[in-house]
């Protein structure tokens, strides 16, 4: 099947990595694997931060783009399925469902949302879109299970909704495990590590928002452990920085900064450690959970979001209650046991391979896209893309 692909609030094109690259890129790999020749019809990107004005001229150049990728269609190989990801009121899918719609074909859309509270709001512009395209969608494919009420309240009865549980591929990181003796002894010789205490890794960007609340009650949780000897290995860089590195200031020489690293240098890094921590307050869920578990590496996360659905508490990892630091510290405590480590890591390992590999995912796929488009057999108005 010949599938154009599309995410409004990130293409998987977009230079700058993030958590929403990754997973959009992700499930391209997804369909590609599944032997679907994925297109990107577009890198418009519809995100707005609550500006009325701006939303509007966004609105308008949304339509002016379905336009052209109409245009563009005539001439060339057929398009089966539009899929969507990551549908919002801050990055409504203005191109998706006039398309979808005007060439006869399904639509799926993936991680959508709906906030009741954005009506008549700052974003209800993209609100009123996001459920425009809801109602729209053939498919609707979720990756957190706390979006399913409000999305299921708004898709038509006989869409399907299918969850699918978030995913990567494992293979760099059961590569990077083999080579984590060699990893430790360059990490340890860059940075002063000491090779018989516990390495701690935390990755995240940066940004003066929920990313910098949840750096530093992740500083005010590892100062409760008191005099335990640990090492924090902090990957990321950005604008807050500077007060990133004071929150953890009373750590001293436990933490040691070791800046934006390459995508493909994270593998060997999630090896390296010991254990994963970050609380992901108001994260719908991370990556870097499951980045760090198909590493055989145990985390302790917050209770944010679909965190619960990534990682299995006192299995995989411990889940401390969302902005609590001193339940994060017990968790941190158990985990520096490294009894306890190894039997949650090795859990950790299974589980990603049971659960949450890329090639579990592409079928699961894979399946209920064929479902879809024999529910949903393309109509007379049918183009060429």
């Amino acid at each position: 099947m010949r599938i154009a692909f599309y995410a409004p609030m990130k293409s998987p094109r977009d230079s700058h990595p993030s958590g929403d690259r990754t997973v959009a890129r992700g499930l391209v790999e997804a369909l590609r694997l599944a032997g679907h020749d994925v297109v990107v019809p577009s890198d418009f990107r519809s995100y707005d931060r609550g500006d009325p004005l701006r939303q509007a001229r966004i609105e308008r150049l949304g339509r002016r783009l379905g336009d052209r990728v109409m245009r563009r269609n005539d001439g060339r190989a057929p398009i089966d399925f539009w899929f969507t990801y990551h549908l919002y009121h801050k990055a409504p899918d203005w191109l998706g469902p006039r398309v979808a719609t005007d060439l006869g074909i399904p639509y799926a859309v993936a991680e959508a949302s709906v906030a009741e509270k954005r009506k008549g709001g700052a974003w209800h512009r993209g609100y009123e879109a996001s459920l425009v395209a809801l109602a729209r969608a053939d498919l609707v494919v979720g990756l957190n299970a706390t979006d399913r009420p409000g999305v299921l309240s708004r898709m038509r009865p006989e869409a399907r909704y299918l969850e699918l549980a978030p995913f990567l591929d494992i293979r760099p990181y059961a590569e990077a495990v083999a080579n984590r003796e060699t990893t430790r002894a360059r990490l340890a010789a860059r940075h002063g590590l000491a090779g018989d205490r516990p390495w701690l890794l935390t990755v995240a960007m940066m940004r003066q928002d929920q990313k910098l609340v949840s750096y530093r009650l992740l500083a005010k949780a590892l100062q409760s452990p008191g005099d335990a000897q640990f090492h924090l290995i902090v990957v990321g860089a950005g604008p807050a920085e500077e007060q990133v590195r004071e929150a953890f200031a009373a750590l001293g020489s436990r933490v040691t900064f070791h800046g934006a690293a390459d995508p493909a240098e994270m593998p060997a890094l999630y090896a390296a450690a010991d254990l994963y921590v970050w609380p992901a307050i108001k994260e719908s869920w991370s990556m870097a959970f499951l980045e760090a578990q198909a590493a055989g590496v145990p985390v302790v996360a917050g209770r944010s979001g679909g965190v619960p659905g990534v990682v299995a508490d006192g299995v995989t990892g411990c889940i401390a209650p969302e902005g609590d630091a001193s339940g994060f510290a017990d968790g941190v405590r158990r985990l520096l046991d490294p009894a306890v480590r190894e039997r949650m890591g090795r859990a950790a390992r299974q589980r990603m391979l049971a659960h949450h590999d890329l090639a579990v995912a592409s079928k699961t796929l894979d399946d209920a896209l064929g479902e879809t488009l024999a529910r949903n057999r393309p109509g007379p108005l049918r183009k060429m893309m």
